[in-house]
């Protein structure tokens, strides 16, 4: 693989990490949120899946990368 590839293999391992670092802190804060700001608990459901949703989405990232890198 050039170093171009591995420029973005290493932004898209950086973009994965952030979206599970956000998934999970959505979903930590998710609850303290929805209180703050008085809004009905369908919207902390709504967080929620928003936070699943960034989880698989890391996941497939993940490992669409490794089986990029795998053949090296």
């Amino acid at each position: 693989m050039s170093e171009d590839d591995d420029r973005r293999i290493a932004r898209q391992a950086r973009r994965a990490a952030l979206a599970i670092a956000g998934g999970g802190l959505l979903a930590i804060l998710a609850p303290m949120l929805v209180r703050v700001a008085g809004l009905p608990l369908r919207f902390e459901v709504l967080l929620y899946l928003v936070a699943l949703a960034a989880f698989v989405w890391a996941l497939v990232v993940t490992w669409t990368i490794w089986q990029k890198t795998r053949k090296r």
